[in-house]
């Protein structure tokens, strides 16, 4: 491991912006890399963030600054997670600690952060597209004064189909100068970098080579038959010692594989490429963690990292218990993979962070990783079902809106068996923007074919997986980032977690009941009583009125009148004393207002489906209540709240005197911080939403 114990920085404290880079002398490239290295061990170990792929592209990052004029040459990084480098050679070595956090420096690359940032890059697979436009812009310029074009992509990232089409497109042109960078960190193909790819890769990149071959090529031009069997026999030569014939068909000029721990090297090999025209190629194997030997040795552990000593590691030490929804998941699928073989599990690439890796491990051949490859994860899944098998996809919900055709073509239309999980659903906290799970809520509910459903606790969610593959049609399960609440019983003195069964399910449509008012209760209670001697099916209506708003019986009800009497003297004051108020909320945001809803005497329930929605309950509650608020953890435009909304305004006003409330995220993109600051700002905290809610009261 790489001596990293210093915290002095000689020459980073030199580094402002990338032309700083360019103004040392070369043989003091390695020791800035060394800098850098141990610059991201002693930052990011103290504030956490992504670790592991930033020390593996440190060299690389520097050769790229050292010969490319940035920020008027320009760079475009796949995804953000190996950008850290890149940050500290731009002006935000010393920002580098508020990564992630509040107001701090964006979690992947955003446009407009520094001058060398012209496209934001969240979501894997974009770079080369991105890239491709920014050189087409640059060909319509004289050549004298084009810029180069550099894209730097991962392996992961090279796997998903839009990276492809972005190359196909590449080749169709003329007069284009494009660089993509493969940045290949897989442990498989290191053992190719030896003399000889090292060698050839100089050979191929040098100038003498290029002008060799195109000169050929124009010596050759009269006779035609000649010269393809020429290329024919460079192409062969090539493809028997380099592992680039893919690229080459695409049109790229592929060099490498290089080593991108060389920074010497890469400086020698880059100088010839930034010379070079046309579409290049250039693969550089690096070692994710590189420098720092835990990182190396275990780079998915830290891929991203919370606070730690660097002497020491992270320390593992017994695991505790993961209460994440996404570990809830995970659990259901081995429970129920245990009784049917036609369970199968589709992910692009989110084995560990959808909660599947047990699964992958039980039964490897119910479960396909499909690489970062959403639209077909859907439709490899639509295969599948037809093939009459129950594939269950899991994907984060903001990369599900990569996916969206998939969504209605190959599941919705298709009518077929598919339970979607949309991980993420909600806000993710550090990850910002370009991952917050906004929009699933909206872009699922105007889908034809669809049972939507948004759990509030962990066996809920198990429930509803019960519920989604007992119907057998196309169903979405959004959950979100975050610990999930359990259902405890009472044993005893103490209480513990219900046990999950695999048996129970959930009507469809169906609410669950948190809290009523006191006098919706006593007058539910009166009509029941009243029922009783009318006759003439009354008694059925209540009851039925009783179910409607999810409580299992009239005992359970009784229950409520009971418990509520005993504290009645205590919410005098209450704001449901003075108006009726009902809070129908979607999702966890449910269980923080339970304690203030029963000591402000608000009605709150949990309404667990946005489609089907009950709209009979609507109808309903808008005849019994003054104001109806509505809760969900995702964009309020397009949202289910709106749905609501148009509910109680089709309704004459003479049946209907209810107002409504939508709560939800605000019309705009929503930037890093914990889930406790971006709920407050948002007004989704308790106290926000009972601040909302005492506003609207109070205008009744």
């Amino acid at each position: 491991m790489e001596d990293t114990s210093t915290n002095t920085y000689e020459l980073l404290e030199r580094i402002h912006d990338s032309c700083d880079v360019r103004s040392l002398p070369k043989e003091s490239l390695v020791d800035l890399c060394s800098e850098i290295r141990g610059c991201l061990i002693d930052t990011v170990s103290k504030t956490a963030g992504h670790f592991a792929s930033g020390l593996g592209v440190v060299e690389l990052t520097v050769a790229l600054h050292y010969v490319y004029d940035t920020p008027n040459d320009k760079l475009v990084w796949d995804v953000g997670h190996q950008a850290y480098p890149h940050k500290m050679l731009t002006g935000h070595r010393e920002e580098l600690g508020t990564i992630r956090k509040k107001g701090g420096l964006h979690a992947f690359i955003w446009r407009g952060e520094t001058p060398h940032d012209l496209i934001t890059t969240g979501h894997a697979s974009t770079s080369i597209g991105s890239a491709l436009g920014l050189a087409v812009a640059e060909s319509t310029k004289d050549r004298k004064d084009r810029k180069k074009v550099v894209a730097v992509i991962g392996d992961g990232a090279l796997s998903g189909g839009c990276a492809f089409e972005a190359m196909n497109h590449a080749g169709s042109f003329e007069d284009l100068d494009l660089t993509v960078i493969l940045n290949d960190n897989e442990m498989s193909i290191s053992e190719n970098v030896g003399r000889l790819h090292q060698g050839l890769s100089h050979v191929l990149s040098s100038p003498h080579y290029v002008k060799m071959i195109e000169g050929g090529k124009r010596i050759l031009e009269p006779l035609p038959a000649l010269r393809d069997l020429a290329l024919r026999a460079q192409e062969h030569f090539k493809g028997m010692l380099m592992p680039g014939t893919l690229f080459e068909e695409f049109g790229f000029n592929y060099i490498g594989p290089v080593d991108g721990h060389d920074v010497n090297s890469l400086v020698s090999i880059l100088q010839n490429i930034r010379d070079m025209s046309g579409l290049t190629f250039l693969h550089v194997v690096t070692t994710k963690g590189k420098g720092y030997e835990p990182a190396e040795k275990d780079p998915i552990c830290y891929h991203g990292v919370p606070v730690f000593d660097p002497d020491e590691g992270i320390q593992k030490g017994a695991p505790k218990e993961d209460l994440s929804y996404s570990a809830g998941f995970g659990r259901w699928m081995c429970d129920k993979a245990k009784e049917d073989p036609k369970l199968m599990a589709v992910t692009p690439a989110m084995r560990i962070g959808s909660g599947l890796a047990k699964f992958a491990e039980l039964y490897p051949k119910q479960f396909f990783d499909v690489a970062i490859a959403e639209q077909h994860a859907m439709v490899f899944a639509s295969g599948l079902a037809a093939g009459g098998m129950r594939p269950v996809v899991n994907i984060y919900s903001s990369f599900m809106q990569r996916a969206y055709d998939g969504l209605i073509h190959d599941m919705a239309i298709q009518n077929l068996p598919i339970i979607l999980c949309l991980d993420r659903g909600g806000l993710v906290g550090a990850d910002g923007p370009t991952h917050n799970g906004a929009f699933d809520i909206a872009y699922t509910r105007t889908v034809p074919n669809l049972t939507i459903m948004v759990p509030s606790s962990r066996h809920e969610q198990y429930t509803m997986l019960n519920t989604a593959y007992a119907l057998g049609s196309p169903c979405v399960i959004r959950y979100p980032r975050d610990n999930g609440e359990s259902l405890m019983i009472k044993k005893g003195d103490s209480f513990e977690d219900a046990p999950m069964s695999l048996e129970k399910t959930i009507a469809v449509g169906s609410v669950e009941i948190r809290n009523l008012a006191s006098s919706h209760v006593n007058e539910l209670v009166r009509a029941l009583d009243s029922a009783s001697f009318d006759g003439h099916g009354a008694e059925d209506q209540v009851e039925h009125t009783i179910k409607l708003l999810g409580f299992e019986s009239r005992e359970q009800l009784e229950h409520m009148q009971v418990a509520q009497s005993s504290h009645e003297q205590e919410r005098v004051d209450a704001l449901g004393k003075q108006h009726k108020i009902a809070l129908l909320v979607f999702g966890p945001l449910v269980n923080s207002l339970q304690s203030v809803c029963e000591e402000q005497d608000i009605t709150l329930i949990n309404m667990r489906f946005v489609k089907p929605l009950n709209e009979e309950l609507i109808q309903y509650l808008s005849s019994q209540y003054d104001l109806l608020v509505t809760v969900e953890e995702a964009a309020v435009l397009g949202g289910v709240g709106e749905h609501i909304s148009s509910i109680v305004a089709s309704i004459s006003q003479s049946n209907a005197k209810a107002q409504v409330l939508n709560l939800g995220m605000s019309d705009s993109f929503v930037g890093e911080g914990n889930r406790g600051e971006l709920l407050a700002d948002l007004g989704l905290d308790r106290d926000g939403i009972m601040s909302s809610v005492r506003k609207a009261a109070s205008e009744l």
